[in-house]
């Protein structure tokens, strides 16, 4: 890369000398690039993830519904590498065409029902078995309306902020400043509303708190970028107080282990079964002899 100004060329081409953490699996074209079925398990639910904030929001909610007694939320939860290229394989793909995780199967119903996209599940899951969304019509849309701002913010967190700050082959500052920014901007957003209410969509935690926390928790709690002194987030006193209360969750606990294959070891569990699958030598077997 090159700190001389950049002139667009006439017709974009890829450049597969640039660099970046995620360069060898980045490319400007669809569909699969090899032929591999996904495993599927007993479950009413098969979920194929990776313990990225996206794919933490889900665990989160199907680990919080079967802590809330609803057993048909029951899930098989099976590692997609994404840097091994294991979300081009034509199984996945034929799960979700984008190409990201997480991807998610409902095999409770036949035919078999395929969603994608996290915010998407979040909401299947929610409607389906009536849990964590408001039933007045008021509720619901708060609820949604900040699922959706979570959707349409995170990529300037994820793929702005934390590309250009953390991955980015060179810094520039540019764009650090204008992604740190819209970060800080968003953070102010939440330590607002939070101010108003105990959770994000009112007095209730919602689906809206399990899809904002993985990212913006995180956030807060240095688990991502390790930009918390960088954007002061400690000065988000009211995310701050959020992080902490919806951290000590058992379910959220549990739910962020579930396809983490990084960090302390007894904060990993590679694959999810069954709720026995966290007791600590099962846990230890799994990790160590993955399936």
């Amino acid at each position: 890369m090159s700190d001389k100004p950049y002139t667009p060329p006439r017709i974009w081409s890829p450049d597969n000398t640039s660099g970046g953490r995620f360069s060898s699996i980045n490319r400007p074209v669809a569909g699969p690039t090899h032929d591999k079925p996904l495993p599927v398990g007993k479950h009413p639910i098969q979920l194929y993830s990776l313990a990225t904030p996206n794919g933490v929001k889900v665990t989160i909610l199907l680990e919080e519904l079967l802590a809330a007694g609803h057993t048909g939320a029951e899930y098989d939860a099976f590692l997609v590498n994404i840097m091994e290229g294991d979300q081009f394989g034509s199984g996945f793909v034929s799960v979700n065409p984008n190409s990201k995780i997480p991807a998610m199967v409902d095999q409770s119903v036949t035919p078999s029902i395929r969603i994608f996209e996290s915010g998407a599940m979040l909401l299947y899951l929610a409607e389906k078995f009536d849990a964590f969304i408001p039933r007045d019509i008021a509720g619901r849309a708060e609820c949604l309306s900040w699922l959706f701002w979570q959707m349409g913010s995170a990529p300037f967190l994820g793929g702005g902020f934390g590309h250009f700050y953390a991955y980015a082959p060179e810094k520039y500052e540019y764009a650090i400043n204008r992604y740190t920014m819209e970060v800080k901007r968003q953070l102010d957003v939440l330590d607002r509303r939070l101010a108003e209410c105990r959770f994000i969509a009112g007095d209730d935690y919602t689906i809206a708190d399990m899809a904002i926390w993985p990212w913006y928790g995180a956030l807060v709690n240095n688990k991502v970028y390790e930009a918390a002194e960088f954007l002061a987030t400690h000065t988000y006193r009211n995310v701050v107080r959020w992080t902490q209360e919806i951290e000590q969750r058992p379910a959220v606990q549990r739910g962020k282990m579930v396809n983490r294959s990084w960090g302390e070891l007894h904060e990993q569990l590679r694959e999810r079964h069954d709720a026995s699958d966290f007791d600590t030598h099962t846990q230890d077997k799994l990790n160590s002899d993955p399936r």
